[in-house]
């Protein structure tokens, strides 16, 4: 039997956090998410019909209202930002600092309030694979970022700077934390977001820049060649959302995770050439055509990390956490989903 506990998860239309919520209700806790709809606009999701679960419609940046949730909560998962594809780096350049910046900062006022004066244990921060966005020692572990250079886009940097404000309100006012840092989550639930700028990729217009869910649009609107973004060497650790909601759920509540960080992936390597001939072959077998695989490459945008590799063996060793899905077994998931918002029009 899991005993009960209330958690507030900061989402935002934060589309891991979907897969968060589901993970600790499947687990047997009550939940509460805070969401203001400012990506996709009114969305439904599945976990509102679970009687363990709260949606509350407001803003991250609110530090009444996050401290009105934290009052009778034990664990705050903290999520809620602006974030998006590849093209949110140059389009909203200040936008994704400042605002990130003020969420944060609300978010942790609010938490060690909670602390002090509610019951509040832990809060449990989802950081980014993108504070080691100029690392060059692959395959990169925790301690690299003691040593590798700052992250150069401002959303990276800001994704740093959460994890200085956890260790900030540790040291000063002993708020416990964990740092999980996740690699390029796949998985369904993301639409086409509100603000997104649509990005010309041959004849196909994007809107998500995102790598699996734009290949999968591309193909299965029959663009030939395929248009992929540089010369398709970079590699990605693409990692499903379940396991990553495992994981998460996973250092939430074990104590070997307090005041210690985590990469949170899969540990197998997959080039963006090698995607896209995946996503090719299973479009075209679901279709029962044989279509030889073209591609061309367009000009890639600047903050386009050429590797981005995790060392997972901390996670593995500390929590027991390994991601299991194959990529294989998520496109299966995915191609279908994203063809079905396709033809309703929401991708």
């Amino acid at each position: 039997v899991v005993q009960a506990h209330h958690l507030v998860a900061a989402r935002q239309q934060f589309f891991i956090g979907g897969y968060v919520v589901e993970e600790l209700l499947t687990r047997g806790h009550e939940v509460v998410g805070l969401d203001n709809f400012s990506k996709y606009g009114e969305v439904r999701h599945a976990s509102e019909a679970n009687s363990r679960y709260r949606l509350v419609r407001g803003d991250a940046k609110d530090g009444m209202l996050l401290r009105e949730l934290l009052a009778d909560c034990e664990h705050l998962v903290a999520g809620a930002a602006m974030i998006g594809g590849i093209s949110y780096f140059h389009q909203l350049a200040y936008d994704l600092l400042a605002e990130n910046e003020r969420i944060t900062a609300a978010t942790f006022d609010a938490a060690v309030w909670a602390r002090q004066h509610a019951r509040l244990q832990k809060i449990t921060v989802l950081s980014s694979s993108m504070v080691f966005e100029n690392a060059t020692h692959f395959p990169t572990g925790e301690e690299e970022l003691q040593t590798c250079p700052a992250p150069s886009s401002t959303y990276g940097f800001q994704k740093l700077a959460v994890e200085y404000f956890a260790k900030g309100a540790y040291e000063q006012y002993g708020l416990p934390y964990t740092i999980l840092r996740p690699f390029n989550c796949v998985g369904i639930g993301e639409r086409r977001a509100l603000r997104d700028e649509e990005v010309l990729s041959g004849n196909v217009r994007l809107a998500l820049s995102h790598v699996v869910p734009d290949l999968v649009q591309k193909v299965l609107k029959g663009q030939n060649p395929l248009h992929i973004l540089g010369d398709g060497s970079q590699v990605r650790h693409y990692t499903y959302g379940g396991d990553l909601a495992r994981g998460i759920a996973m250092a939430i509540f074990d104590q070997r995770a307090v005041n210690e960080a985590f990469n949170l992936s899969t540990a197998v390597s997959t080039t963006v050439l090698e995607l896209a001939g995946m996503i090719w072959e299973k479009v075209y077998r679901r279709r029962a055509e044989v279509k030889r695989f073209r591609y061309v490459s367009d000009p890639s945008f600047a903050y386009d990390v050429q590797r981005r590799i995790p060392d997972v063996s901390k996670a593995k060793e500390l929590l027991g956490f390994e991601a299991t899905t194959t990529l294989s077994e998520v496109l299966d998931e995915v191609i279908p989903w994203i063809d079905g918002e396709i033809k309703a029009g929401r991708i």
